[in-house]
């Protein structure tokens, strides 16, 4: 029993002094993204190759956006968050990776031209929603659901001022798009209304679109 105790006693204080970890990388996140202005933030999977549609999908659109004035925003890995670096790059515009220090490493792409690197997903996320005028979501796994669920629920709480959701990608995300209207508003779990809080587009050009119009009507509010 003493031998418990003790055990319970140490996870206790290491999870008191993982506080100020926690701490450090919130003010280095705010501090170092105070300067971003107007910020879309670019997911979508890291396995996409070079070749693949939504590579150069997702780097055509950081291209337009960042000569839009728009500063790029990705999780800084391989595949989609690459392609919009480098996106950005060419478009001679610099762009912003957020990395994630996990246990199978994510080496950060060579288009990143600001780093900063987290611990805690949840204080990535933060940086995240904090510091963009839109989410643009490509096609992706458990990670990019992650980040596009978050986005949603914290405009539908209204724990955020609403900003553009966009799911770029007819044919990946129609099913899913159809199962939350068949099921999740059909059984009443969320509202009608909740069903207008991301757009669907499969163009670059589409894209910066929603997001222009969405920035005008807001500033005419």
């Amino acid at each position: 029993m003493r031998r418990l105790s003790y055990f319970n006693e140490s996870v206790e204080a290491i999870d008191t002094w993982r506080i100020f970890r926690i701490m450090s990388e919130f003010v280095e996140g705010f501090e170092g993204l105070n300067d971003i202005k107007k910020g879309v933030s670019i997911f979508g999977s890291k396995k996409m190759h070079p070749q693949s549609k939504f590579y150069q999908l997702a780097e055509k659109t950081a291209y337009l956006l960042s000569k839009k004035g728009y500063t790029v925003v990705t999780g800084a890995g391989p595949g989609i968050m690459e392609a919009a670096n480098k996106g950005a790059r060419k478009a001679g515009k610099d762009s912003v990776g957020l990395n994630i220090i996990i246990p199978e490493q994510q080496i950060p792409n060579k288009y990143v031209n600001y780093l900063l690197e987290f611990r805690y997903f949840f204080v990535r996320k933060v940086m995240f929603a904090r510091y963009s005028k839109a989410f643009v979501v490509f096609p992706g796994g458990f990670g990019t659901f992650d980040e596009l669920f978050e986005g949603l629920a914290l405009v539908q709480t209204k724990r955020v001022k609403q900003f553009p959701i966009i799911l770029v990608g007819l044919d990946y995300w129609r099913k899913l798009v159809e199962w939350l209207k068949t099921e999740t508003w059909r059984r009443g779990f969320i509202a009608k209304k909740d069903l207008s809080l991301f757009y669907l587009a499969d163009s670059p050009q589409q894209v910066v679109k929603i997001i222009s119009g969405f920035v005008s009507s807001s500033r005419r509010r």
